[in-house]
């Protein structure tokens, strides 16, 4: 065998007993027994130099191959494990003298068919392009110069042990195994994802200190909550392979310095073995943009390009020892000498104190209507300005896909300014996934077949400039302030509650028509599926009110109205508090999984408590009129028993307590999986026990303030939730009756009470009342403006009505009541939002699990 005359990366001499490999079960191979695996695997192939092609997975066997053929004097050949087509196209191309699979090692000669070049050690696909018929050449010397340029910058030595996060066959993850082994490091092998426990228990058990990832790994980090993995023993996270947006990287630096690991920023191509430039982590969080500078032994300089006329911006070109020998396309190629010197990147990059920073890629220019765009440059500034998204374009559009739907029109806009271009040359997609190539990065040709196959088909007349699924995503992301979602998920899935729901209703029904009453329950792109309501409503047909939406209005006005002491009809705010037993039952416990129950619960609670205490606060600070206590929803526990004014927000309070022990006893396992198991039943329970506390406390008639005290409310709460759980002629009717029973004598108001006994007779029978088209258009809409205004009405109505209804404007008191709870709802949907966004996305149904060869990027 003609063998090098120094190994590359395992020294076979000696008997060095520090480990080199540790396994998942435990088994540590030094290394020694390493060079022993090596050299008695190339042995196994006969003499001579050989062209060896090795499937290299994340394994014991794959690596003992790669390294037999790297440090014997073979020329080593990497392709992924578990893809057999691109094996067999590259076997039937460069016709290999040795095929190492899975299966074993195929001789398939007793001596080489090719002219190996002396210096030739490696083959690798040119980068994001596996399988491509043009594979990159590297030089032994291309191949150790790197690996040792990466451990000096790295600090490897015989400390550092990096778990195999990466594919073999991908330059990013083979540089990680040849630094290391080359500093006297180990490595702790797995083909595990960083989705699965089992990587993590390798990571802890084996003491691993490094770990590579590319952006897309991020994305897996943030779906498993890193910080709920074992990661005391990690020193490092290195990121390359494609460009992490700045915000994320200052984010992860920041969190590194906090959990006592780096984040080493680094820049490479396949044509370069692996590493060109690295950012000391020190300068991450304050430089996020910036690639830094070049390794130790290399260097970068910008030469302009006719593409980019910025000043200051150019190429970004590459020299030093680790820049590849040139391309090879077929097997007559392997016999050359070295026929590159320098590497042009065709990144377009400029220096910024000190340090280099890419800015875009030559070859993604585009031209729409005549306009010259640099779409690396616009994903750039899309990032930068909290849309981010992947564009290609064609001759008359510009795509961007997204995966979030809240953001999907916003990122369209700012694309047609970013662009100069119309806002109909721009169209917006949302995906579930970005596709994506095996070395993690995003599949630009697959997202170029989308943007083809969109526009051969006509687009669907839904929604202003979108198609119909994301409009209706928007739609719903929009109003519930959600970050992720999909057509696959339902309002009731994302956390929906009865406000939303209005608003939510409103919007859609606009553009669909009447909505059929499982609606809140339906996927998405179900909903996108159904015709537009000028299809479905005739002429002579009319529309559609949620019976929810129409009593909540009602019940509000009615607040009011009786307030200012125009009409006489109370019992709106018990209604109310009814209501929200039904919605309670109706959309927080619409999900059947308990942490998804809790999860949209908490974020209703949150969306009631957070704006309501802000309002309070500032009505009390502006007017003292009401006590902290009160402003913090405590009167009822530490307030006066008699009536005052602090007992004014007696609704907002007991539905905000009943709400919480609600989602008490959904938090306890046993009574999640009885509610589960009977609803009905645990309803009529609960309801049971309410009405036993409200009887032992005040018999069937309540007190002045009693009837106001959330003990004794309770069961209206209780009563709405069994509403909802009526799903049998026999079951509403029996709710009714426990209905009357309950309320009849309660406030010994015949009229108030027929109020609440009527409201719940309604939902119990109509879930939707019938329209006609002459009266929907000024009975709908501002039912449903009432309706989603009812929160801010009840907490600012006390303030402005008084000095209007004392001057003897009584009527002007209710128009000005009502106008200055709408401006105000208005002001704290923001607010609303946001506090909804940080209870994050609320799904039922699994992520799905990445492909053990996806799943290592």
């Amino acid at each position: 065998m003609t063998t090098a005359p120094t190994p590359l990366i395992v020294d076979p001499s000696g008997h060095d007993p520090r480990p080199a490999v540790v396994l998942p079960d435990g088994t540590t191979i030094t290394r020694h027994e390493l060079a022993g695996l090596v050299a008695m695997r190339a042995r196994s192939w006969g003499p001579g130099r050989r062209l060896v092609l090795v499937e290299g997975g994340n394994r014991l066997d794959a690596l003992v191959a790669h390294l037999a053929a790297l440090d014997h004097g073979h020329v080593s050949l990497l392709v992924p494990a578990g893809r057999p087509e691109q094996r067999d196209a590259l076997v039937a191309q460069f016709d290999p003298d040795v095929v190492c699979s899975v299966e074993g090692d195929d001789v398939r000669r007793p001596r080489s068919a090719h002219v190996l070049h002396p210096d030739l050690a490696l083959l690798l696909s040119t980068s994001g392009s596996t399988g491509s018929p043009k594979l990159v050449r590297l030089s032994r010397t291309n191949v150790y110069s790197n690996a040792a340029a990466i451990a000096d910058f790295l600090g490897l030595g015989p400390h550092s042990r990096a778990i195999t996060s990466l594919p073999l066959h991908y330059c990013y993850g083979l540089s990680v195994v040849h630094s290391h082994l080359v500093a006297g490091g180990s490595l702790a092998v797995t083909e595990r994802s960083v989705t699965d426990a089992e990587f993590w228990d390798h990571l802890e058990r084996s003491g691993a200190t490094t770990m590579a990832a590319v952006p897309y790994t991020f994305d897996l980090l943030e779906r498993v909550d890193l910080a709920t993995r074992p990661t005391a023993s990690l020193t490092q996270i290195t990121v390359a392979g494609g460009r992490l947006a700045p915000d994320r990287v200052r984010a992860w630096s920041l969190r590194g310095r906090d959990e006592g690991w780096d984040l080493v920023v680094m820049y490479g191509q396949t044509e370069a073995t692996a590493r060109m430039a690295w950012l000391p982590p020190s300068l991450a969080a304050e430089h996020p943009y910036a690639i830094g500078h070049a390794i130790p032994g290399g260097h970068l300089r910008l030469e302009p390009v006719p593409e980019s006329d910025e000043p200051g911006t150019g190429e970004i070109v590459y020299s030093g020892p680790n820049v590849m020998m040139g391309y090879a396309s077929r097997p007559a190629d392997l016999a050359l000498a070295a026929t590159t010197a320098d590497l042009r990147t065709g990144d377009l990059g400029r220096m910024r104190e000190g340090l280099f920073e890419v800015v875009g890629r030559r070859n993604r220019f585009a031209k729409v209507f005549g306009l010259r765009l640099d779409l690396a440059r616009v994903e750039s500034l899309l990032s930068e300005n909290g849309s981010p998204a992947e564009l290609v374009a064609t001759a008359t559009h510009v795509h961007a896909f997204v995966l979030h739907g809240r953001r999907a029109e916003v990122t369209r806009t700012r694309v047609a300014d970013f662009c100069g271009l119309p806002t109909a040359a721009v169209r917006t997609h949302v995906v579930a996934e970005l596709p994506r190539t095996p070395n993690g990065k995003v599949d630009r040709a697959a997202l170029a077949r989308l943007a083809e196959l969109a526009e051969s088909e006509p687009a669907l007349d839904a929604g202003p400039g979108e198609d119909r699924v994301a409009w209706v995503v928007d739609t719903v992301a929009h109003v519930l302030g959600r970050a992720e979602v999909t057509g696959a998920d339902s309002f009731v899935q994302l956390g929906g509650d009865s406000l939303s729901f209005v608003e939510t209703s409103a919007r859609l029904e606009e553009h669909l028509g009447p909505l059929p009453p499982q609606w809140p329950s339906l996927p998405l792109r179900d909903l996108a599926a159904r015709r537009t309501g000028h299809d479905t409503v005739g002429a002579s047909a009319g529309s559609q009110l949620d019976t929810t939406v129409a009593i909540r209005a009602a019940a509000i006005l009615a607040v009011v109205a009786s307030h200012v002491d125009l009409v006489s009809w109370e019992g709106g705010a018990h209604l109310l508090l009814a209501l929200s037993g039904y919605n309670f039952a109706r959309f927080q416990l619409g999900s059947p999984e308990r942490h998804v129950r809790i999860r949209n619960g908490l974020s209703s609670l949150a969306q009631l408590v957070v704006p309501s205490v802000v309002v309070l606060a500032l009505i009390a600070l502006a007017t003292g009129q009401y006590e902290p206590t009160t402003v913090l929803l405590l009167n009822g526990l530490l307030g006066q028993d008699s009536w005052d004014d602090q007992w004014q927000m007696w609704f907002i309070e007991s539905l905000a307590w009943l709400t919480a022990a609600a989602l008490a006893l959904m938090a306890v396992p046993s009574l999640h999986r009885l509610e589960r198991r009977h609803p009905y039943a645990f309803a009529l329970a609960l309801l049971s026990a309410a009405a036993a506390l409200r009887w032992a406390w005040t018999g069937q008639e309540a007190g002045a303030t009693e009837r106001y005290t959330t003990g004794v409310v309770a069961f209206c709460f209780a009563l709405g939730w069994v509403t909802a759980r009526s799903d049998t002629a026999l079951r509403r009717w029996l709710t009714l009756c426990a209905t009357a029973a309950l309320l009849v004598g309660f406030f010994d108001d015949p009229a108030r009470e027929a109020v609440v006994v009527g409201g719940v007779a309604a939902l119990l029978w109509w879930p939707a009342l019938p329209t006609p088209r002459r009266v929907s258009s000024w009975v709908v809409r501002p039912a449903h403006l009432l309706a989603a205004s009812s929160l801010a009405i009840y907490l600012t109505h006390w303030v402005v009505y008084r000095p209007l209804e004392d001057a003897g404007h009584r009527w002007l008191a209710l128009v000005a009541a009502l106008a200055v709870g709408i401006c105000a709802s208005g002001a704290l949907r923001p607010l609303q939002r946001a506090v909804a966004s940080c209870f994050g996305p609320s799904r039922t149904r699994p992520i799905a699990r990445p492909t053990r060869q996806d799943a290592a990027v």
